[in-house]
């Protein structure tokens, strides 16, 4: 009994890897072929080498839009073998030798703890450093040179000292209508205005033109006005440039201290952060769920066939995508917390996969 177990084990697992991989690898395919064809002429017009466009971007492309699409194809592999499994009645066979329905499902969470370990450390640490090389290159061969004209910017740089802009322009790096200011327990102790604020690339440094200094200590005050002065501040010209996919160039470690700074700084935007930081612990955990339903959905044999299973699986995929699309809008437009945002979808469809496991052939 106990060998006849294990090659059961071995066999499902090998169904649900090799038609996962199949799956994966037909789509990414097909992915890349759609994906030359759109940008073509980008890569002739900007002369992209074809080295680069092999090594830079699609060799990069490939972990990113698999690790994307893996809980999608491994929820279609699931339905895929097992309901053909089902229509030959090989699980009513597997369950009337004394098999549970729950010792069935034994090797596929094993796979698909495999993959969603795998997912979790790809999200974490190897698709962030991979997404640098692709999105760099998606910049000088694709995208337009990118220019921010951004107004009123309000910043804490460090506990008690801020800045502002009126308009900062990212092409070259100048800053207009800058102010400091550095407080002591709500005392102004030092301000600092000026028309520009340029960053120097030679010496490395902000050079503030046409300013003021103000200096106060109690009810002593030096004023020093003059026309350009070197100096150095908490914060660089790389902060105005980020795009909002910087952060998915930023691995787990990166991306605690990058939200962390910006919160001691007081800076805007920190839901798209927060919400990219959970959903990559979410996303592998979907795996397990779809894997769940999936099985729960395919095990019973219908008069459909399996066709009208994998309509139904697919259908309850995209709901459940299109249901994290939805709940991380609310956290990045609204005051939803992003860790509750993102991970409610995989509370209401782990209850759906208890429900159908339940209700699954025993």
């Amino acid at each position: 009994m106990r060998t006849s177990v294990k090659i059961l084990d071995a066999y499902i697992i090998k169904k649900f890897l090799s038609t996962f991989f199949f799956a994966l690898g037909l789509i990414i395919l097909i992915a890349i072929v759609f994906d030359i064809s759109e940008k073509i002429d980008d890569f002739l017009e900007k002369k992209a080498p074809l080295e680069s466009i092999i090594f830079d971007y699609y060799l990069n492309f490939i972990p990113y839009f698999a690790n994307l699409f893996s809980p999608l194809f491994i929820f279609i592999s699931v339905i895929f073998f097992t309901s053909k499994m089902a229509s030959q009645t090989e699980i009513v066979a597997i369950l009337s030798s004394g098999i549970s329905f729950r010792r069935l499902l034994a090797p596929y969470m094993v796979v698909a703890a495999i993959i969603a370990s795998l997912s979790f450390f790809l999200n974490g640490w190897v698709i962030p450093h991979s997404n640098e090389t692709r999105l760099a290159f998606e910049n000088t061969y694709i995208k337009n040179p990118y220019v921010l004209k951004t107004r009123n910017i309000h910043r804490q740089i460090n506990p008690g000292q801020f800045i502002y802009f009126e308009s900062y322009n990212t092409l070259d790096d100048i800053g207009y209508r800058f102010s400091y200011e550095k407080f002591d327990n709500g005392k102004l102790l030092y301000k600092m205005n000026a028309e520009r604020l340029v960053w120097d690339t030679v010496k490395t440094v902000w050079r503030a033109e046409t300013f003021t200094i103000r200096e106060i200590d109690g009810m002593k005050e030096k004023l020093r006005i003059g026309v350009a002065l070197d100096t150095t501040f908490s914060f660089y010209p790389e902060e105005f440039n980020r795009r909002e996919n910087n952060i998915q160039t930023m691995d787990m470690n990166e991306l605690e201290t990058y939200i962390q700074d910006k919160k001691m700084r007081g800076a805007e935007g920190l839901q798209f952060d927060e919400v990219e930081k959970y959903r990559r612990s979410s996303f592998p955990f979907a795996t397990f769920i779809l894997t769940i339903i999936g099985v729960s959905l395919s095990s019973r044999k219908v008069r459909g066939g399996i066709g009208l299973q994998i309509g139904a699986g697919i259908l309850l995929s995209f709901t459940y995508i299109m249901f994290m699309q939805v709940s991380t809008t609310f956290a990045t437009n609204g005051n939803f917390p992003a860790i509750i945002a993102v991970w409610i979808p995989n509370i209401v469809y782990a209850l759906v996969a208890v429900i159908l496991m339940r209700n699954a052939p025993k």
